[in-house]
C-alpha cells in the first residue's frame, strides 16, 4: 500500500496524476480497444457527447470558462464512470475580428506597424503564429483544470477539414437560394472597417442630448394660415440629417394629419422630402414627428423600403461626412454634429435640447461607436432556416435549462432578420465566391486562371455554427459523425443563445437533419462580489490559472461548484475556493486517518460492508441517503446543491461521526483479546465508505480523489478511479 503524504499539496499530484489519464487513453470513448472493435460493439449504445464551447484564440482562459469547463468535466466524469462511451470534443475557434484587433494591436505596440504595411498574406502569418502560442496555453489551461477531453479529436474552426467543411455549408445555402448579395442598411465599425451583426454590438448606457429642430414647409398651408410654416422633429444625430430623404409622422396622430403628403425643406442641405405616414413613429416621442434617414438608421431604412424612399450616404466607412454634405464634407462625424448644430442656431431652426440617457451601440471589440450605413454585403436568408428550429425548441424537442431561457431564443428567432455574414477583415474562412468580368461562381477552390475571390471574409458565426458535426468529419461520412451525432447537450452562457445556440440548431436541421442536441444547459454568469462583470482591463477580473496555483485546481472546482446554486447569476468568492481547499484538506486527512488504521492490512474479495453496530448503520443509511440525493442532483444539474451534499456527509457524518466510532472498534494499541471480526470488518467498513465518497466526488474534484483511490488496498479495483463503477 502506498502512505499518501503528511499534507495535501496539490502541485506534486495534479500533473502527474493528468499525466497518467492522459497516457492512458481513457479520455477517448474506445479506451484501449482500436476504433473498429469500438464502433463494431457500441453501435448499440447511445454515446454522451458534449462539444466544448470553443474558446476563442484571443488570449487565456477567464472565470466563465473555469466554471463552463468544470460543469462539463463533471457531467463527463460521471457519464464515463456509468459505463456510457462519452466523447468531449475539445477546440478552439478563431475567432475573426477579435483575433485580428489583438494581433494589429500588437503589431503596432512591438514592430510600429498596421495589417496594411505588411499585406494580406504576411498578416495572415503573423496570426497564425499568435493563434498557434494561444492554443498551446489554453489546451494546456483546460488541463491545468483537470478536463478531461478527448485531445486526439482537438479541432480548429480552421484546420484543413473543419473550412472545407464551412465552404460546403456556404455552397449548400448557395444552391438553395439562401445566399444573396444585396445593399442593406448594417452595422459598421468605423475603427475595425467592417460590418457587425446586432448580437455582436455591446450598449453602453450614456447621458446624450435630444435637439428640436424645425423643419420649413416647402409650402404654407392654405387651408390653415394659422399654422406654423415648419414642422418640429427630434433627434439625437443632428448630423445624419445631412442625409434624410423623408420626415414620417404616426398615421393616428391628429397633430400632422393635414400635413401627410405635403413637404419639407432639409435645413443646410435644402433638400425637399416628403411627410409620410408610418406606424413606426412614436407619437410620444420628443415632438411626435421623425427625420428619416434611410441611410444612416435601421428603423428608418425599414421605413423607406416600405415608402420606396432615396437612400443618401451621408456618413462613410470612415466616419466622414460625404460629398452630399456640402460644407460639411470631410468633416468627422462628432465635429460634423457641433458645427451643424452651431449653424442651425444661426438661422433660428434650433429650437431646443433636453437632456435623455440612452442606450449607444459600439463595437464589442474596441468600444468604437457604430454607425449604421448601407453597405453591399453577402445575407443569407432565414425565413426557411428558422422555421424547424423555433418547433424543436416549442416541441421540446430541444429543451432549455432553465426553461425561462426558451423564451429568449424564442422571441430572437421571432424576430429574426436576414443575416449579414460577409466581414471585411483578413483573418477568417474567405467567401469561396469568383469573379470573372462579368461572371460568378462558387466554389471551395479557385474554378481556373483569371478568377479572382472575393476579398470579404465568413461571419465567425457562420463556422461556429457547424460545431457540432464539423468537429465530427462532416461534410464526410465518417464513423464518428454517424455515432456521435446528435450530441447530447450544450453547455453554454446566456450571452451566446442567439449567437451560437440559435445557429448552431437550425444548422443542425439543415445540414443533418436533426437538432445537434436534445438539452441546452446555461449555466450561470459570474460576476465579483460588488456584482460587477469580471474584466482584466477594469480590474475586476479573478485569474482561475491564479486560483488553481493558490489553491489547487480541485479546491478551485469544488468552489465554483458549491456557488453554483441555480441562481442566474454568480457572485464569487474566494473564500468559498478557500474553504474548499480546507475541505480537500480534510479528505487527505481522512483517508490517511483510514491508511493508518489498516496498517498493512490487505483487502481481498468483494469490498462489502457489514453492520454491526448502530454506527455501522447510521453511516450506511447516511451513504445510501446522500448517493440518492448526490445522483438526483446531478442528474438535474443542481450542481451546488450536490456539492454541498457531499461535503455535509464526508465532513460531519463520515469524519465527525463514524471516523470517531472506528476509533473505539479498532482500539490504539489492541487490547489482549482484540475482537478480530469487528476490526476485520470495521477496516473494510472504512475502505468501503471511503471508495463510495471517492466515487462521488471524483466528477467534481477528479486528482485528490485520483491519488488517494490509487493508494487503497482494494481486491480488484479498476486502474483508474475515472473508470470505476458508478455508485450514485
Amino acid at each position: 500500500m502506498k502512505e499518501l503524504a503528511k499534507a495535501y499539496n496539490p502541485k506534486d499530484v495534479e500533473d502527474k496524476i493528468y499525466k497518467m489519464w492522459e497516457e492512458s487513453g481513457y479520455f477517448s470513448p474506445e479506451g484501449k480497444e482500436d476504433k473498429k472493435t469500438f464502433f463494431a460493439k457500441a453501435s448499440k449504445v447511445r454515446p454522451f457527447v458534449i462539444a466544448i464551447p470553443p474558446p476563442n484564440v484571443t488570449g487565456e482562459l477567464h472565470m466563465g470558462h473555469a466554471l463552463n469547463n468544470t460543469l462539463q468535466d463533471v457531467l463527463i466524469r460521471k457519464k464515463r464512470m456509468e459505463g456510457v462511451p462519452t466523447l468531449w470534443v475539445p477546440g478552439t475557434d478563431h475567432a475573426g475580428i477579435a483575433t485580428e484587433f489583438k494581433v494589429e494591436q500588437k503589431l503596432l505596440k512591438e514592430e510600429k506597424i498596421g495589417k496594411q504595411d505588411l499585406g494580406r498574406e504576411k498578416f495572415i502569418e503573423k496570426v497564425w503564429e499568435w493563434k498557434d502560442h494561444f492554443e498551446s496555453t489554453i489546451l494546456g489551461q483546460l488541463k491545468k483544470l483537470g478536463c478531461s477531453c478527448d485531445w486526439s479529436r482537438t479541432r480548429f474552426t480552421m484546420d484543413e477539414g473543419y473550412s472545407k467543411a464551412v465552404l460546403s455549408s456556404f455552397k449548400n445555402y448557395w444552391d438553395k437560394g439562401y445566399i444573396y448579395q444585396g445593399e442593406r442598411i448594417v452595422n459598421w465599425c468605423p475603427r475595425c472597417h467592417t460590418t457587425l451583426s446586432d448580437l455582436e454590438l455591446e450598449y453602453k448606457e450614456e447621458k446624450g442630448k435630444l435637439w428640436f429642430i424645425r423643419y420649413p414647409l416647402a409650402v404654407k398651408s392654405d387651408a390653415n394660415p394659422e399654422r406654423e410654416d415648419y414642422i418640429v422633429v427630434a433627434t439625437t444625430r443632428p448630423e445624419t440629417m445631412l442625409g434624410d430623404t423623408a420626415v414620417a409622422v404616426n398615421p393616428s396622430d391628429e397633430r400632422y394629419k393635414e400635413l401627410v403628403g405635403k413637404k419639407v425643406i432639409v435645413p443646410l442641405v435644402d433638400r425637399e422630402v416628403p411627410i409620410i405616414a408610418d406606424e413606426a413613429v412614436e407619437k410620444e416621442f420628443g415632438a411626435g414627428a421623425l427625420k428619416v434617414t434611410p441611410g444612416s438608421d435601421i428603423t428608418d431604412w425599414e421605413i423607406g423600403q416600405r415608402h420606396s424612399l432615396e437612400i443618401i450616404k451621408a456618413i462613410d466607412e470612415d466616419g466622414l461626412i460625404t460629398d452630399v454634405g456640402g460644407p460639411y464634407c470631410g468633416m468627422d462625424r462628432i465635429k460634423a454634429r457641433e458645427r451643424i448644430l452651431e449653424d442651425l442656431g444661426k438661422i433660428g431652426l434650433l429650437v431646443k435640447e433636453e437632456e435623455l440617457i440612452h442606450n449607444v451601440s459600439n463595437c464589442y471589440r474596441c468600444a468604437t461607436n457604430i454607425e449604421p450605413l448601407v453597405s453591399k454585403q453577402w445575407f443569407v436568408k432565414m425565413d426557411k432556416l428558422v422555421k424547424p428550429a423555433i418547433e424543436v425548441v416549442e416541441e421540446r424537442e430541444v429543451k432549455f435549462i432553465p426553461d425561462r431561457w426558451s423564451k429568449v431564443y424564442l422571441d430572437w428567432m421571432g424576430n429574426i432578420r436576414d443575416w449579414c455574414i460577409s466581414r471585411q477583415i483578413w483573418w477568417g474562412h474567405r467567401i469561396p465566391v469568383w469573379y470573372k468580368e462579368d461572371e460568378i461562381k462558387v466554389s471551395l477552390e479557385s474554378p481556373g486562371e483569371g478568377w479572382v475571390q472575393d476579398e470579404d471574409v465568413l461571419d465567425t458565426w457562420f463556422s461556429s455554427a457547424l460545431w457540432p458535426f464539423a468537429t465530427l468529419g462532416w461534410p464526410e461520412e465518417t464513423d464518428d459523425l454517424k455515432y456521435f451525432y446528435p450530441n447530447s447537450m450544450s453547455v453554454t452562457a446566456r450571452d451566446i443563445i442567439n449567437l451560437w445556440e440559435a445557429r448552431m440548431i437550425y444548422s443542425g436541421i439543415e445540414f443533418m437533419n436533426k437538432p445537434p442536441f436534445g438539452e441546452i444547459l446555461i449555466n450561470p454568469t459570474i460576476f465579483n462580489k460588488e456584482g460587477k462583470r469580471m474584466s482584466k482591463s477594469l480590474g475586476t477580473g479573478v485569474d482561475p490559472l491564479e486560483l488553481i496555483e493558490k489553491y489547487g485546481s480541485d479546491a478551485t472546482r469544488f468552489g465554483l461548484l458549491y456557488l453554483n446554486t441555480g441562481t442566474q447569476d454568480i457572485k464569487f468568492s474566494e473564500e468559498t475556493i478557500q474553504m474548499a481547499k480546507t475541505f480537500m484538506n480534510k479528505i487527505w486527512n481522512a483517508a490517511r486517518f483510514v491508511q493508518m488504521k489498516l496498517g498493512d492490512y490487505e483487502q481481498k474479495g468483494e469490498l462489502v460492508f457489514t453492520e454491526n453496530t448502530d454506527a455501522d448503520r447510521e453511516i450506511k443509511g447516511k451513504l445510501e441517503e446522500v448517493k440518492r440525493n448526490y445522483n438526483e442532483n446531478l442528474e438535474k444539474y443542481r450542481f451546488g446543491q450536490a456539492a454541498e451534499g457531499i461535503y455535509h456527509f464526508f465532513w460531519h457524518e463520515f469524519c465527525d461521526k463514524y471516523i470517531e466510532k472506528a476509533k473505539e472498534q479498532i482500539p490504539y494499541p489492541l487490547p489482549e483479546n482484540p475482537d478480530e471480526k469487528l476490526i476485520k470488518e470495521t477496516k473494510d467498513n472504512l475502505l468501503y465508505i471511503l471508495k463510495e465518497s471517492l466515487v462521488m466526488l471524483h466528477p467534481m474534484v477528479p486528482f485528490i480523489t485520483e491519488e488517494i483511490y490509487q493508494s487503497l488496498p482494494i481486491d480488484g479495483k479498476k486502474e483508474f478511479l475515472m473508470i470505476e463503477k458508478w455508485g450514485g
